[in-house]
């Protein structure tokens, strides 16, 4: 089985290229959809994660509220440190499960927003990377989430630059125009590939 890491910076469209690859009948998990049923269902990783925010209102409709988490740790470099140390050995296992669950697909995929800041290279055979230019992104992620530039800019910041991303990664997509160029470049590394 081929295991593939799709990845790409804040906003640059791997929802929809995860979506695009789901519909070929691939298997496909999200790290994002890992670290929110964590934070949504997991008592361990609560625990641990209330205890890094002590005193902070981290919580909404009883549940951890990312949004407030976010706003914090992209603050606080220490506290986000802490906060990824808990969730990246978790979201590790939960892909490694994952592979080992669907091995006698040809490719399964690993959506990893984080795949190089975590250092995750080592999980996977082939790294696929979505880019967008940064002033697209950064309008993508102000609508999205209703941030304002300044905050935006801020977790853009928090990520290496994609640019150095590039190059270590096996096939590029440029999704800085429509849901068609994107499919097509899919459609591309899909029959470079021999996947179906």
């Amino acid at each position: 089985m081929l295991k593939l890491g799709l990845t790409g910076n804040i906003a640059s469209g791997k929802t929809v290229c995860e979506n695009i690859f789901k519909n070929y009948g691939i298997k496909v998990i999200s790290a994002d959809d890992i670290v929110h049923d964590l934070l949504n269902n997991d008592k361990n990783i609560i625990k641990e994660v209330i205890n890094i925010f002590p005193n902070l209102d981290i919580f909404e409709n009883n549940t951890l509220s990312r949004k407030k988490i976010a706003k914090i740790v992209f603050e606080n470099n220490d506290l986000r440190k802490k906060l990824e140390q808990i969730i990246h050995k978790e979201v590790i296992r939960k892909i490694n499960d994952f592979f080992f669950v669907n091995h006698n697909e040809k490719i399964a995929i690993a959506s990893v927003p984080l795949l190089f800041e975590a250092k995750l290279e080592n999980l996977f055979d082939i790294i696929i990377f979505v880019q967008a230019d940064e002033n697209i992104r950064l309008k993508r992620l102000m609508n999205r989430n209703n941030y304002n530039k300044e905050f935006a800019k801020k977790i853009m910041n928090a990520q290496i630059n994609e640019n150095l991303k590039i190059p270590l990664s096996n096939f590029i997509i440029q999704n800085n125009k429509d849901e068609v160029f994107l499919k097509k470049q899919i459609d591309e590394i899909i029959k470079k590939l021999n996947i179906i």
